[in-house]
Order: structure tokens, then sequence, then C-alpha cells
């Protein structure tokens, strides 16, 4: 791989892909994101909430090593919501 960061390092805080990114900047679009997606309803308002509920998903298998279990389950289940709520837009 190089120089490159190995894609079986561990994540630190800090240092991720996601690190500079204000965390007000990254609220507000995950909450722009959902309001529009409800908002919106149908297919686009699914489609929507579809593509926030793969950004979580991709970031609870990126931090699950490294979340405690009650952490995982709450994380679980904002998951599992988000897809309730993409599937009653329809």
């Amino acid at each position: 791989m190089g120089q490159g960061r190995s894609l079986r390092a561990p994540l630190l805080a800090g240092r991720g892909p996601l690190a500079g990114v204000h965390p007000l900047v990254a609220f507000a679009l995950v909450a722009g994101l959902f309001a529009a997606g409800v908002l919106v309803r149908g297919v686009l308002g699914a489609a929507l909430l579809g593509v926030l509920a793969a950004a979580v998903a991709v970031l609870l298998a990126a931090t699950w090593r490294v979340l405690a279990p009650g952490e995982r389950v709450g994380r679980v289940l904002v998951l599992g919501v988000l897809v309730a709520v993409a599937i009653s837009v329809l």
C-alpha cells in the first residue's frame, strides 16, 4: 500500500476522514438530510433517508470494535429507527 494508512489500522481520535469536519456542520448536514427526507416523502424522501441510514451503517461498522455493548445497542437502535422512518415515508 505504500505510505498510505493501512485499511486494517485502528481508528484514532482526530485522525479519521471526518476529523476536519466541524461537529456543527456534521450535525446540520444530518439534520437537514433527515428533515428533507421526512418533508419530501415518497421515493425521493425514502432515498434521502436511505443515504443517511447507509452513512450511519458505515460509521457503525467502522467503530464497532471500540464501542461498548451499550453503545452498540444504542447505535443499532438509532439505525433501526432511521430505516423504519425511511420505510414509513414511502
